[in-house]
């Protein structure tokens, strides 16, 4: 396989030009490991717009060092409990050498984890294994060359429970990883494969999926449960000895786990001794009401905006769309 070189090829003369334009802008922030390839991830993300792909770049810079992601996250610790209870691992890479990430979905607790944990320590963390998958990946590229600076995603999402992610904190904090993702690691997703996928995933997928930019979107491919299909597709970019067995492969760890689970972590429930005491939930107020089957509940909201539009969610997973030129909503169940 051809070696990592800044050379790059492939782009137009036009295209050439805004990477000549853009580097000369930004000079003044590049470190050595900003070569040409780097620079090309922001101005693919804007269209090839070398102004637009500064803001952007300067933007994301200013980020980082508000996190610290490059100062103290290198050295940081998350919690055990965080660490052993957040689903994730890498058994290999695909055929350009990029790693392989896989996430059991359903062993992600975000209601525990974010009881037990600030969302800030959560993201640091998710930051944190982000931030050594793509430093694997570049040294990946020093042999493999410049196609192994993504990184291949598997989510399985076998057992996935919706009611998770209408809670608004967990809801909240996917919506950040998104904006976060897309503000900062753009053009490193080269393929993600959601697999085990229910019914109901596309209408979270629906919502999730605004918040994404069109090519995240293309590189997503969603499977049901059909083995057969996505097991396929999946060993087309990525050897078998590569994936555990549950995923089409042929590796178990050292427990003969088909799932890998000492390597991919399973992730799992998080023990309610680690709830923290004083949570923000605990100290919020709410009323209680029980509403039986073909029965009404009726709330008073006021509006002062006649062109507002509620959206929520019945038992049928259909969405209901309400105007709120009115102050009374009606609760019916099914």
């Amino acid at each position: 396989m051809a070696p990592m070189s800044n050379a790059v090829v492939g782009i137009d003369d036009d295209q050439r030009f805004a990477l000549m334009k853009f580097r000369r802008s930004v000079k003044d922030v590049l470190r050595p490991e900003h070569n040409d390839h780097f620079l090309l991830r922001w101005l693919r993300a804007r269209q090839w717009d070398p102004e637009a792909a500064e803001k952007m770049l300067r933007d994301s810079l200013k980020w980082r060092e508000k996190w610290e992601v490059d100062t103290t996250l290198p050295s940081w610790q998350a919690p055990e409990v965080l660490q052993k209870h957040f689903p994730s691992g890498s058994t290999g890479f695909d055929k350009e050498g990029s790693p392989v990430i896989i996430v059991p979905f359903v062993g992600l607790d975000v209601w525990g984890l974010l009881h037990s944990f600030t969302r800030t320590e959560v993201i640091r963390m998710i930051l944190k294994h982000l931030e050594n998958y793509l430093a694997i990946a570049r040294k990946q590229a020093l042999t493999h060359g410049p196609d192994a600076l993504k990184v291949t995603v598997i989510f399985d999402l076998e057992g996935f429970n919706i009611r998770q992610y209408a809670w608004k904190p967990a809801a909240e904090m996917v919506f950040t990883l998104l904006k976060l993702y897309e503000a900062n690691y753009p053009e490193i997703l080269k393929s993600c494969f959601i697999v085990n996928a229910p019914k109901v995933f596309s209408l979270a997928f629906s919502v999730i999926k605004k918040f994404m930019h069109e090519y995240t979107i293309s590189k997503i491919k969603i499977f049901g449960t059909d083995t057969k299909k996505w097991q396929a597709q999946v060993l087309n970019l990525i050897d078998k000895d590569q994936l555990p067995v549950h995923y089409g492969g042929t590796m178990v760890d050292e427990n003969g786990d088909p799932r890998c689970s000492l390597i991919v972590k399973p992730g799992g429930k998080v023990p309610k001794c680690y709830y923290s005491k004083n949570t923000s939930e605990k100290q919020k107020n709410y009323n209680k009401v029980t509403i039986k089957t073909g029965e009404k509940h009726v709330l008073d909201l006021l509006c002062a905006d006649n062109d507002s539009v509620l959206k929520c969610l019945n038992l049928a997973n259909d969405i209901l769309k309400i105007s709120l030129n009115t102050y009374v909503f009606r609760i019916i169940t099914f």
